[in-house]
């Protein structure tokens, strides 16, 4: 399974439209809308990269409204638990 983390810069007066297009996407897990220097944050959960492609460039990238996207594809992810673990290694 493939994840990345798409940030996204929209047209002010169409966040909310962007949002629910993007989410109703096949691929997507879910759209935040965030404060800061971007609009929307997009979690992408795919089996391929072929999948990660179409998704982001294909369909993504077609929804009318988006100025921007930057895509980080991530590599290895920690949950709660696992951090918890790592943290007491070594430890009496």
């Amino acid at each position: 399974m493939l994840s990345a983390i798409v940030l996204i810069n929209a047209d002010v007066d169409s966040i909310p439209e962007v949002a629910s297009a993007i989410a109703d996407l096949e691929g997507v897990d879910v759209v935040y809308s965030v404060t800061g220097d971007i609009d929307l944050v997009a979690l992408v959960r795919v089996r391929q990269h072929e999948d990660l492609a179409e998704v982001v460039s294909n369909r993504m990238g077609k929804v009318p409204g988006i100025r921007q996207m930057r895509t980080h594809i991530a590599f290895r992810s920690f949950a709660s638990a696992d951090l918890e673990e790592a943290f007491h290694i070594g430890l009496g």
